[in-house]
């Protein structure tokens, strides 16, 4: 009996506990989350606000923007976004018309369409990053060209010709544009040579193309601005500079690029595939490592311009379409800082022909906006981003920016980057075409002490899951392949970036503004405190 008695409570003890370990295990799985705390003082200011974000965008090439639909996306986006330089590919490119042979071989310039197309940058207020590629055909020692418009890729056939042309054209924009405009442009020489797919020749031949291209910019007037390598994965930067400083040649910048995918660097068509990179340093790493390169070189002080940076290095990524894709940017810009003079995003628009034109409204391409007008998540990251006031606060939170303007008003941009791509399982074209609700990601109080007393109108703004997300709205369509124009408005309607809430707030001579805002994964806040005169 006694042993029975002891059995029994054994077992009743052993079950207790495994209840109780269960429990605590159940309860440690449901524990709300830590809310996030943001303690602001108004006149703690760090100092300016780092405008390198909207140094430059990107392109696709040069003759997609004679295009009405091309410029008229690029004044919408100037105004929203403000972008002061960009860049593209195909200047020099034969739909372009540039150059050409007589039949003794003497070169004809022709700029007719290049004047149209910086003509109309100069008109919005831009000014061109120049990329001095790829090869007019008459003048390009092979066949072999990238592109659906057939960009050739090959080294000049004569040297001195390249110069010729460098040199006539650098003129040409000193005669049109004046010394001082053009003191103001870069010049970039060519683009991703260390990748067959754009260059054919080796290193050393692209450092000829560089060395002759240089001198004759430099010998129209020794203020203008050149560099390059322009290359892909952070590559050559050692290499470009120490054969420049070996051979007394100007280098002004680095250029290079970098994106958030692991491996490989072109894939025009999307048909291999794309994973989002796990590495929470993704693109910060090679920015670093650039300018640790920089810094140890014979040139250590001159500036490095990312000249083409995304999530991802194809244009069929559903990622540049998903929502995930502005908190990704305003993570990346953040970390950053100031270790880039610029980070142009590559592009502004979906009108993008490297593959061919595309069918769909929606197919993972590059742009802040798509071909019918349609703002996405993206666009919105670089629209907030310009009603960022000039002054920045001191804040120790790592996904936020804290501004004000001379006028005393507050912009306060939060956000949470959650990579929830699963890893190597799935590719980008799978994962991010789905509808991919955003868990919570619990509160955000922010705290903001000694802000003027008085009045002020507090707007709130948001992209995220199903916020001014334009592509969720497209699969609730459907997806169809065409999209009516009644479509296209209803999507612009519901994603149209107005405040999602608007209202009065009193600041009394405490001089407290507090705020608590619920927040889900790759959320994007920017609160706007205007004060009321």
């Amino acid at each position: 009996m006694k042993i029975k008695n002891l059995l029994l409570i054994t077992t009743v003890l052993f079950s207790v506990s495994c209840f109780t370990a269960q429990a605590a295990k159940s309860k440690k799985t449901i524990l709300p989350i830590q809310e996030r705390i943001i303690n602001l003082d108004f006149n703690n200011e760090k100092g300016n606000f780092s405008r390198m974000y909207k140094e430059c965008i990107g392109a696709g090439r040069a003759n997609e923007g004679l295009r009405a639909d091309w410029q008229r996306q690029l004044m919408y986006v100037k105004k929203e976004c403000d972008f002061k330089y960009i860049r593209m590919h195909g200047l020099l490119t034969d739909d372009m018309a540039v150059y050409s042979e007589d039949k003794n071989g003497n070169p004809k310039y022709n700029y007719q369409y290049i004047d149209e197309l910086y003509d109309f940058l100069h008109r919005i207020g831009m000014k061109p990053f120049v990329e001095l590629g790829f090869m007019p055909s008459a003048l390009a020692s092979g066949q072999k060209t990238v592109f659906w418009w057939r960009g050739n890729v090959t080294p000049p056939k004569d040297y001195d010709k390249w110069a010729g042309l460098i040199r006539n054209l650098t003129q040409h924009f000193t005669e049109r544009y004046g010394k001082e405009e053009v003191s103001t442009w870069y010049f970039e020489v060519w683009n991703e040579p260390n990748l067959k797919a754009f260059f054919t020749g080796t290193q050393a031949e692209y450092f000829k193309m560089y060395e002759y291209a240089s001198k004759a910019i430099k010998g129209v007037s020794a203020d203008y601005r050149v560099g390059g390598p322009a290359t892909a994965g952070a590559a050559w930067v050692p290499e470009t500079i120490e054969f420049c400083a070996k051979n007394n040649l100007p280098i002004d910048f680095i250029t290079t690029h970098a994106y958030g995918v692991k491996g490989g660097f072109l894939d025009e068509y999307g048909e291999s595939g794309t994973i989002l990179e796990k590495r929470s340093n993704s693109i910060l790493s090679d920015v670093l490592r650039t300018k640790k390169e920089i810094a140890n070189s014979a040139r250590p002080n001159i500036p490095q311009h990312y000249t083409e940076w995304s999530a991802s290095y194809t244009p069929s990524d559903p990622i540049h379409d998903s929502y995930h894709e502005a908190s990704f940017i305003l993570e990346k810009l953040k970390q950053i800082g100031d270790n880039a003079a610029s980070m142009s995003y590559w592009v502004f628009t979906d009108i993008f022909e490297e593959a061919g034109p595309r069918f769909t409204p929606f197919h993972g391409g590059f742009g802040l906006i798509n071909y019918q007008d349609i703002n996405k998540p993206a666009f919105y990251s670089y629209q907030f981003l310009n009603k960022m006031g000039e002054t920045e606060l001191v804040s120790k939170d790592s996904s936020s920016w804290i501004c004000k303007d001379k006028k005393g008003n507050l912009q306060l941009l939060v956000w949470d980057f959650t990579n929830t791509h699963p890893g190597d399982s799935v590719l980008n074209q799978v994962y991010y075409k789905r509808d991919l609700p955003a868990k919570p990601k619990g509160k955000v109080k922010i705290n903001l002490t000694n802000i003027p007393t008085g009045k002020y109108v507090l707007e709130i703004f948001q992209t995220g899951y199903r916020v001014n997300d334009a592509y969720a709205t497209y699969m609730d369509m459907g997806s169809p392949n065409q999209l009516t124009k009644q479509q296209v408005e209803q999507i612009k309607t519901i994603n149209n970036g107005a405040p999602i809430s608007k209202s009065i707030v009193e600041v009394k001579n405490d001089k407290l503004f507090v705020k608590e805002l619920e927040i889900r994964e790759n959320d994007v806040f920017l609160l706007a405190l205007n004060k009321v005169k």
